[in-house]
């Protein structure tokens, strides 16, 4: 893929010994575990500066483990109790961490469904939403930026504005034109879309749990995705296919224990333990991307984010 001169030149400094850096654009305060966690972890690790934004607060989230059901902070100060769990899994996860200060819209039910929050970030022009992001993509300066696609992983209302501001700044920060006050321009070099729920994966780990004689908590998803196959329609899931994989299964249980510290949003015992690392490591040791956009070249399929770019 062409890219302007600028950006050429960008990519053979940052090729120069400049440390490389990573940022990934999540919806709300538990996402970034639950989606990519173990590649975040594992690129820290490697010493890549690696950066997880949150676009909003979680504030309309609900308390989704029992055992959190009673405490006295998640009751009186949910919100503030989930800044606290973002804290701890950050560090889990050894990233740095930035709030984008949007409000939560929360998942609208019903039928005909209710109109969002007036002012919630889902609601919001994508220019105005962006703004802050496309700021701090030119101040952290990362060479790659991850988010959702455009479904956002699943339909919830903020994931698909989440999806909408990352690449709205992956584009922007790049031209100096666009958003002037935010800052000197910086040309990002790779845009991925996370596959979190690649149904490949979820076939491979339902079938290796039923091998070994171990109920599977994947079979309804599953037969959702078949069903929806045979009657001809497209089910909520990613469709691009994928084409980067980041080997990082010695960090599993890094993501299991920032999982665990979004203790208000996530039961111990629920979906997503029903795998042991062990298992996960024998039979999917990858988390799975794909590659949208690149100002660099690289041939697919990839093991590593930075190809082209190291």
């Amino acid at each position: 893929m062409s890219m302007p001169a600028e950006a050429t030149e960008q990519a053979v400094e940052s090729r120069g010994g400049d440390r490389l850096r990573l940022l990934a654009v999540h919806a709300h305060p538990d996402d970034e575990s639950s989606k990519g966690a173990a590649t975040m972890a594992s690129y820290a690790a490697s010493g890549v500066e690696t950066m997880v934004v949150t676009c909003t607060g979680g504030e309309r989230g609900d308390i989704l483990n029992a055992e959190a059901a009673s405490e006295p902070q998640a009751l009186r100060d949910l919100p503030g109790l989930r800044r606290l769990e973002m804290a701890k899994a950050a560090r889990e996860l050894g990233i740095s961490h930035r709030w984008l200060g949007f409000v939560d819209s929360g998942l609208p039910e019903g039928d005909p469904l209710p109109p969002l929050p007036f002012g919630s970030f889902a609601t919001l022009p994508v220019e105005h939403a962006a703004a802050p992001l496309v700021r701090l993509v030119r101040t952290f300066k990362p060479h790659v930026i991850v988010s959702y696609d455009e479904n956002g992983g699943y339909p919830h209302p903020d994931h698909i504005m989440a999806h909408k501001v990352a690449v709205e700044a992956y584009h922007a920060a790049a031209d100096p034109e666009r958003y002037p006050e935010a800052g000197e321009a910086w040309a990002p070099l790779k845009l991925y879309y996370d596959r979190a729920f690649n149904p490949e994966r979820f076939r491979a780990l339902h079938f290796a749990l039923e091998e070994a004689g171990l109920q599977s908590p994947y079979a309804a998803r599953i037969a959702a995705w078949q069903e929806a196959d045979a009657e001809g329609h497209q089910p909520p899931m990613p469709t691009h296919r994928t084409t980067t994989q980041i080997d990082c299964g010695d960090f599993f249980e890094h993501r299991d224990r920032a999982l665990l510290s979004h203790r208000t949003q996530i039961e111990p015992a629920g979906f997503f333990f029903a795998v042991s690392p062990e298992m996960q490591r024998k039979i999917w040791p990858w988390e799975d991307y794909t590659l949208v956009d690149a100002r660099v070249d690289t041939t697919l399929p990839e093991t590593d984010f930075f190809a082209g770019i190291r």
